[in-house]
This record gives C-alpha cells, structure tokens and sequence, in this order.
C-alpha cells in the first residue's frame, strides 16, 4: 500500500486540493494556478477496492474487431483480467499488448489475461462457433434485443463478447455468426455508450449478474 498526503493551494481565490505520494516532491507548486500548497498533516494509506468474487456466469471470452484505441482496448484488458474473462481474440488493426504505451491504460493486466490476434475478425468468429462457443454482439440494428433482457439465457457453453470498431460497429460477416445481437439501455440522447465501458457493463453482468439462469 502507498500513503499519500493531501496538499492544499493556498491561495483564496484557487484552494485546490490534491492527493501525492507522502515521500514524493511534487505538489510544492499548486497544478492549477501555480501557487504555494501546504500539507495536510495526516497521511492515508490506499487501499484496492477488491471485493471477494465468486462468478455465478458462464466462462467468457472476448473478440475484439478493428477495435482502434488503444486506452479503449487497454481499459478493456483490465476489465477482463478483473472478470476473469478466458481469453481476449483480438481482429483486424485491435492493437495488441505488445504495444509499448498499452500498459499505461491496463496497468499489467495485458500480462494475465491471455489473447491472441487474428487478421480476420470473421474467420475468428467461424472458427470460435465450430469451437462451441456462444457469440453475442454488443451492437444495434434490426435483429439488436435488450441486453438484461437476456442474461436467462446466459448458462452452457462458453460465451464470447462481440465489440467492434467504435464508429462502424461489428462487421456483419461476424454479425451473421452471432447467436444474439444485444444493445445496452440508453436513456439520454446519445445511442450507445464508449466501446470500453458498454464491454465492461455486458462483461460484468455476464459473470456477476444475478438474474435467473
């Protein structure tokens, strides 16, 4: 565990406050304005926000198509690794961990979480299908049902989440090959959510929701 120290602005007009390192140079200087800071007193301790986890779901897989940001997949590596997702496919340009600047965003999950990388997101997606495997597609569209709608059916074989390229979607090659085509709910006005965080509400109510099975 690291302790950390709050330091305040003291300018009246700023009085930012911010967390550093107890042993740590930095924060003399106030990031926002620039003026002097003082220490709080009282150091803290961080601590990892683990809970225990029993997965109640079935195992899952992902496969990643023409996914392009690398925060996105990065954030996504850590998402699995906390789910305890099997396996990550990574299709099409879906950068990979050996990306030097990968780590920045899944912070050493790129080293647990097992993936491999296929040229052809469709080819990987025909040979997931003949493998056994269950594809649900995170996307909209005609045949595009409630997500929560369908975690009853979520029990047997292995299920693999289905992203694709944030702009364009899943490929339809790989859509035909998808046993469902599911949409998160969405009650502002945009249609969908960042690819990252849609990948992480289906993949955690996959493993941890507790819906009837």
């Amino acid at each position: 565990m690291t302790r950390f120290i709050a330091r305040q602005c003291e300018r009246a007009s700023c009085r930012l406050r911010f967390p550093v390192a107890e042993d740590s140079p930095l924060g003399q200087s106030c990031p926002h304005c620039g003026g002097p800071t003082a220490a709080d007193p009282e150091p803290y301790e961080s601590h990892e926000a683990r809970a225990p986890a029993r997965a109640n779901g079935p195992e899952v897989q992902a496969l990643l198509d023409n996914v392009r940001s690398l925060k996105n997949v990065g954030s996504m590596f850590r998402t699995a690794d906390g789910a305890g997702v099997a396996h990550m496919h990574l299709a099409g340009f879906t950068p990979t961990p050996d990306h030097p600047t990968m780590a920045k965003t899944s912070l050493g999950a790129e080293k647990t979480v097992p993936w491999t990388l296929h040229r052809d997101g469709a080819a990987a997606a025909a040979w997931l299908v003949d493998a056994g495997c269950r594809l649900w597609a995170l996307e909209g569209g005609p045949r595009a049902t409630p997500w929560f709608e369908a975690l009853h059916e979520r029990s047997g074989p292995p299920i693999v989440l289905v992203v694709g390229h944030e702009v364009s979607g899943v490929d339809p090659r790989i859509l035909a090959r998808c046993e469902r085509v599911l949409a998160l709910p969405m009650l502002g006005i945009k249609g969908s959510l960042n690819v990252s965080v849609a990948f992480g509400v289906a993949l955690y109510s996959l493993r941890f929701g507790t819906g009837s099975d």
